[in-house]
């Protein structure tokens, strides 16, 4: 166990000792992997990919079973996407180690589709609704496997799948999106 030494190093302790128990389940046969999830962890690097998988790998004493990592990706929360799209961050440390990337609240709690009008729908993809075109903006961010969402019924699932089930935004569209987002 960890003694108090600090903000940080106390995190790095709690999470090294989290992973400890993981281990051990996994060891245990109970689980054949873990993850772990933030909301503001990785972008005010309270820890890094780098560091997380430190800490597995002192906890297990070598082989690690950390397999995912969950954190917020929208086009309200871009800056995952900007710094996927420069090369750096938690998204491509996460793809470089061979993890898997959770994107949570894609539509910011359900707020964003109420904030992006049809134009910026439209130039993510035409012909997507408000919804559709977020969702869609953050499949196509690179390093992101998997996107969680909640959907309040069967047709808002309908909507997201078909969202996702639409060809990847390049690259150079996502810069383009985000630079309007972040233009005054």
């Amino acid at each position: 166990m960890c003694g108090d030494c600090g903000d940080r190093p106390a995190l790095h302790c709690a999470i090294r000792d989290a992973f400890e128990v993981l281990e051990g389940e996994t060891a245990a046969g109970n689980v054949a992997g873990y993850g772990i999830a933030t909301w503001a962890g990785l972008e005010e690097e309270a820890f890094t990919v780098g560091e997380l998988l430190a800490l597995a790998a002192q906890a297990a004493g070598g082989q690690h079973h950390l397999v995912a990592i969950q954190l917020p990706v929208s086009l309200v929360m871009m800056t995952p996407i900007v710094q996927a799209l420069h090369g750096r961050g938690p998204l491509p440390a996460a793809v470089d180690a061979g993890l898997r990337v959770m994107a949570s609240a894609p539509l910011h709690g359900g707020e964003l589709p109420g904030m992006v009008d049809q134009e910026l729908a439209d130039l993510i993809r035409p012909g997507l609704t408000p919804a559709q075109a977020c969702v869609l903006a953050v499949a196509s961010c690179p390093g992101v496997t998997n996107v969680l969402l909640a959907a309040s019924g069967a047709p808002h699932w309908k909507e997201a799948a078909d969202a996702i089930a639409q060809p990847s935004l390049t690259a150079a569209k996502l810069r383009e999106v985000t630079g309007v987002l972040a233009s005054p």
